[in-house]
């Protein structure tokens, strides 16, 4: 069906068609339409941060970020879904338009800037859903707090958010919110982390359950950069690292009159380095931390690719844009196929 609704679709405004496409997963819910729409793939279950997930195709962070779609997204056969990135505050993020398809690319630029109804409106949100399954959610800061003091809005959302989450993310690699990027500099992240860390085994005991904190990091990332972060997740005893964020560099799409747009790159252009980043984090980490792949899976080859470079679980969006929810079952049938391939020869 998706590939019918696409070229409709793609005759509105990104950001239109976006709100139209989630409209129209919840009505399909609600009229036990879902059939038609997409054929959950079977389970293939795998264990990451202590956690047992049903299959290892996860949605990113970004598409659902008040929580306000998660029966309907639960349908489609995601192993896990992350929501956000949510703030302590609502905010409008950054003016219209901010969300642009780049078709020739198979790509996507965003500067949303964390639009978002706040945590409480998400946890609100969470808890009216039916939906039971692995549930990330991904936290940052307002606009208007300075880096200072950034690590108090993150307490906030960790707070609110803790007993609602299978896993929470922590975004410090969105480049459409000023300076956010800067908060991954070593010594800064390492200060950060470790009060985000003591609030996370504090939260666990006071709720009796500890829940893990993952990571998520750019992919403009240098290597000594990515060495000093993977030095700072190990020495603080972080669960996870999400690689990655969208990419701030956008030569691989100068020759689209999009290309230049301000914004996170996303989509088929960044897949070989976000592979890149996952394989590096890998060898850093060994197998001391886990890492979830997401960037430009567009094909279920893309999704094992992360997994053969060091993921344990990979994430889709932009693919959902281009591909539709068939591409979710691919993924999952693909991976299922040359790991039993492998475990023939």
């Amino acid at each position: 069906m998706y590939r019918w609704l696409r070229p409709l679709l793609f005759k509105l405004d990104a950001e239109a068609a976006h709100g139209l496409t989630l409209y129209g997963l919840d009505v399909a819910w609600r009229s036990e339409l879902m059939r038609f729409i997409a054929t959950a793939p079977a389970d293939l279950p795998v264990e990451a941060f202590g956690i047992s997930f049903p299959n290892p195709v996860g949605l990113a962070a970004g598409l659902d970020k008040n929580a306000d779609h998660l029966d309907a997204l639960g349908a489609l056969g995601f192993g896990f879904i992350e929501v956000g990135t949510v703030t302590p505050r609502p905010q409008i993020g950054n003016d219209r338009p901010r969300l642009f398809r780049l078709p020739q690319h198979e790509a996507i630029i965003n500067r949303m800037g964390f639009n978002n109804g706040g945590v409480d409106a998400l946890a609100r949100n969470v808890q009216a859903s039916s939906y039971r399954g692995v549930l990330g959610i991904n936290i940052g800061k307002n606009k208007d707090t300075p880096n200072e003091k950034a690590v108090d809005d993150y307490l906030f959302c960790l707070e609110r958010v803790y007993a609602h989450a299978s896993y929470i993310t922590v975004n410090i690699s969105s480049p459409n919110t000023k300076g956010l990027r800067d908060l991954q500099e070593e010594a800064t992240l390492r200060r950060f982390i470790e009060t985000l860390r003591e609030a996370q085994e504090r939260l666990g005991s006071q709720q009796g359950k500890r829940k893990p904190m993952l990571l998520k990091i750019a992919p403009d990332l240098s290597e000594v950069e990515l060495d000093s972060i993977a030095d700072v997740l190990l020495a603080a005893g972080v669960d996870g690292v999400i690689c990655t964020n969208t990419t701030i560099d956008h030569a691989a799409v100068a020759d689209d009159p999009r290309g230049n747009e301000a914004g996170g790159l996303s989509g088929k252009p960044l897949r070989e380095r976000a592979t890149e980043v996952v394989r590096g984090m890998r060898q850093r980490l060994g197998d001391r931390i886990g890492i979830i792949g997401v960037g430009g899976i567009l094909e279920g080859d893309h999704a094992m690719e992360k997994l053969d470079a060091g993921a344990k679980l990979v994430q889709i969006y932009s693919g959902l844009i281009y591909r539709g929810p068939e591409l979710i079952t691919e993924c999952v049938n693909e991976i299922r196929r040359q790991q039993e391939y492998r475990d023939a020869r």
